[in-house]
């Protein structure tokens, strides 16, 4: 299937930009006539049929229009510190996609060792994944906020926080619940520190164990998305 992100989708016709067009038309070698498929990113997946093969602006009709393709009935948000090496965090991006997400917000704990992240860049890995893995939701990747801003905001769900101060927390999917949405905390390479679970507890988080096994960071994140969606999927 040749899928193309089209976030300004307009109705009947769509132009894709010159970089779409260029792989739809000179790496694909697509012609006139020949069908694709577009997702929007908010959940609208189109059939199309290639009316002008022109490189730099193909222009395409929509023959065929899904409304909230896919939708879940639960949402999965993960709050997660971004790694040093930004190759471990752009793969949790990608996997989280590939499994089922539907938020991120890289977080500055207190022994975040990376502070600093390019939205633009981490957008193209989600987008990319997003595409590969046929989904017609795009996550959304929010801004770096630090981590006692985070905790204070509301949200209508369970809240979690995973750390590895002790041995005997519940694991994830025994304290998660079906049909529910959730939110989850993954701390830095050096875990949170103890005040920010304590803080995380005291703004009604519960504290869980993912894993018995020490997990780095960027594999805490995509364990936690894969327990939620397996969760519900059961």
């Amino acid at each position: 299937m040749n899928l193309f992100y089209t976030p300004d989708i307009t109705p009947d016709f769509y132009l894709l930009n010159e970089t779409e067009s260029k792989h739809c038309v000179k790496v694909l070698r697509l012609r006139n006539e020949d069908v694709i498929f577009l997702i929007d990113g908010k959940g609208g997946f189109y059939k199309a049929q290639i009316i002008d093969d022109n490189p730099k602006k193909c222009l395409v009709k929509i023959i065929e229009t899904k409304k909230e393709y896919n939708k879940r009935d639960f949402y999965v948000h993960i709050a997660i510190a971004p790694t040093k090496n930004i190759d471990r965090f752009e793969w949790f991006l990608e996997k989280a996609t590939e499994i089922g997400i539907d938020e991120i917000t890289p977080i500055v704990c207190q022994y975040s060792e990376r502070k600093i992240i390019k939205p633009e860049r981490l957008n193209k890995v989600i987008t990319s994944a997003m595409k590969q893995s046929l989904k017609a939701y795009h996550p959304i990747l929010n801004d770096i906020t630090k981590f006692d801003d985070f905790i204070k905001k509301d949200f209508q769900g369970n809240k979690f926080i995973a750390h590895c101060y002790n041995d005997n927390l519940m694991s994830l999917k025994n304290v998660a619940k079906s049909k529910k949405d959730a939110i989850i905390l993954i701390g830095p390479e050096g875990d949170f520190s103890i005040d920010e679970v304590k803080k995380a507890v005291d703004n009604d988080y519960t504290e869980i164990s993912l894993s018995n096994s020490r997990l780095r960071t960027e594999t805490a994140g995509v364990v936690a998305c894969h327990t939620v969606n397996l969760l519900n999927d059961e």
